[in-house]
């Protein structure tokens, strides 16, 4: 049993919406064969921290409505970050567009009060795991990442994503996180973060997938905008969590 993740790792222009998404379009309707496809955080604008960042309606803004059409077209799942007014509050929401055209959704647990996230939006308060062609995935993002508790494993999840936009200034930490939640987690992750710049930082990739080893599966570029493909083999996984029965003997606990 596999799963086809086509990453893609893109540079996003700054609060232009019709542009991003004109953009992701041409890059879904040139993959093939894919089961999903993960863009980064806030893919349609930018990570908007400042000012008057541009939230799109909960159920029919352009970024979700293009996501669920297309998904719905090309027959496979796509997932990334949109900036979401639900509510008259802002929400960095995770979107998973089902290929039949459901939704599912998680709003970001930790806001990164370093660049004033917090006081623009809302955090979420539900783990959420999502089924998708018999794979649990635990959607996170971005400074999720530092937070080893919330994204725990309680023998519920197979993979991770975390989209992000993780600055080049502190790659090193997002290459090391990564590689730690597979191996504590033993799962698979990915991350997919962005490239380019907007006006506070500067973003240079290191899109990764990571086994439950730790192992790097497939990465890109770095500085360059692109697609891999990584087929994930739920097989392999169960074999070693059977073989390693780390997960057995895991502390139990509850989040407040």
């Amino acid at each position: 049993m596999e799963l086809n993740v086509a990453i893609v790792q893109t540079d996003i222009e700054w609060g232009n919406i019709d542009a991003n998404i004109k953009a992701a379009d041409v890059i879904v309707r040139q993959l093939q064969g894919c089961d999903l496809v993960v863009f980064p955080e806030m893919f349609t604008t930018g990570f908007m921290v400042t000012g008057n960042p541009i939230g799109e309606d909960a159920n029919s803004g352009l970024g979700i409505t293009w996501m669920r059409d297309a998904a719905t077209a090309r027959g496979m799942a796509i997932a990334g970050t949109v900036i979401v007014k639900d509510a008259d509050k802002l929400y960095n929401r995770f979107i998973f567009t089902h290929p039949e055209g459901r939704i599912d959704m998680y709003d970001k647990r930790h806001l990164f009060s370093y660049s004033s996230e917090d006081r623009l939006y809302v955090h979420g308060d539900k783990r959420v795991v999502i089924n998708y062609k018999d794979f649990n995935i635990l959607p996170q993002i971005c400074y999720d990442l530092r937070f080893p508790v919330w994204s725990r494993n309680r023998n519920d999840y197979d993979l991770a994503i975390y989209a992000a936009s993780w600055p080049q200034s502190r790659i090193n930490v997002w290459d090391t996180l990564l590689r730690a939640r597979a191996i504590e987690n033993q799962c698979y992750v990915v991350g997919v973060n962005r490239t380019g710049d907007d006006p506070s930082a500067h973003y240079n990739g290191h899109s990764v997938a990571v086994d439950f080893y730790g192992n790097t599966i497939a990465t890109l570029p770095d500085d360059k905008p692109g697609i891999i493909n990584v087929r994930l083999s739920k097989d392999k996984l169960y074999k070693y969590r059977n073989k390693f029965r780390a997960w057995a003997d895991a502390d139990e606990f509850d989040i407040l």
